[in-house]
């Protein structure tokens, strides 16, 4: 006699604005883990995803033009596993509750340095991207037990 299935992951992504880095995570999260995982993303000061993030995912088959930045304060710390925090050189968001915290630090892909051109900003935001995927592949692998 078998109980009932085990209740799926849960993955909470942690930046500051959740305008970049935790909404290509959650993105790029939600494809590899599929039904394996419950995926989320969050910020400390949410503003809006950014338009570079959208565009760096659209580029890999991922729409994230219907998402939108959301406050850690929406989540229940109750309904999470594993906390994963994205940010490198600000001060990370605080989440309370008992899940597993796991630091992957990325830099800020997003800038104000109006020297810097669209070319140079887009790939600022595929370099995050990449290294994200990087980091998710072996988390699937490694915590999901992906082939992958």
């Amino acid at each position: 006699m078998s109980g009932p299935p085990p209740r799926p992951r849960s993955v909470l992504f942690l930046c500051v604005a959740n305008s970049a880095r935790s909404q290509m995570a959650e993105g790029l999260a939600r494809r590899l883990f599929g039904e394996r995982a419950r995926v989320r993303s969050a910020g400390s000061t949410p503003t809006r995803v950014n338009p570079y993030a959208i565009e760096v995912m659209r580029e890999i088959g991922i729409d994230l033009s219907a998402h939108r930045s959301k406050s850690v304060d929406e989540v229940d710390p109750s309904e999470v596993d594993t906390v994963v925090t994205l940010c490198a050189e600000e001060v990370c968001p605080t989440f309370l509750g008992r899940a597993r915290r796991l630091h992957w630090a990325m830099p800020d892909p997003a800038s104000d340095d109006p020297s810097l051109t669209r070319e140079q900003l887009l790939a600022r935001f595929r370099a995050t991207r990449d290294a994200i995927h990087e980091r998710l592949d072996r988390f699937a692998r490694d915590e999901l037990g992906a082939d992958r």
